[in-house]
């Protein structure tokens, strides 16, 4: 599978504009990874995979392998490829990643997707809004679900 030379970069510089403090509010609400987030409906796996695979929203893939979208060019290595993810990380914990990675693990380099609190030098586009919105994570969440060991 061809892998972008820009894309370690690219990701990297994306995050660059996200550097986390450590608080446990998103977007004005406590966090509860266990439960979908606040006014939203159950996520739709299709629209997920159209927000994961945008270069402008998601952009998962600029970080992510996903064998079953090899047909999308220029797929990332800097993070785990995500192939079975569905099948080895619950709801929950999909949720949790996509909204912020940093409280699993402080040290990824993967943006918060679902924050508004605790960030620093943040694009003005971004100041005090979520890169994505709540029913886009949902989306996501049911997309990554389907992505299932076989």
């Amino acid at each position: 599978m061809p892998v972008h030379r820009y894309a370690p970069l690219l990701c990297a510089a994306f995050f660059l504009l996200f550097v986390i403090a450590a608080t446990q509010t998103f977007a004005g609400e406590q966090l509860n990874a266990d439960q979908p987030l606040a006014g939203t409906k159950s996520g739709d796996a299709k629209a997920g995979k159209n927000v994961f695979i945008h270069r402008k929203k998601g952009n998962c893939l600029a970080c992510h392998v996903v064998t079953s979208l090899d047909y999308i060019l220029f797929h990332g290595e800097v993070g785990p490829p995500l192939d079975g993810v569905g099948s080895n990380l619950s709801e929950a914990e999909i949720r949790l990643q996509v909204m912020d990675p940093r409280i699993n693990n402080p040290d990824t380099i993967m943006p918060p997707y679902h924050r508004t609190e605790g960030l620093n030098r943040v694009l003005v586009k971004y100041k005090d809004k979520t890169i994505l919105s709540a029913q886009q994570v949902e989306d996501i969440v049911a997309y990554l679900k389907t992505l299932k060991d076989e």
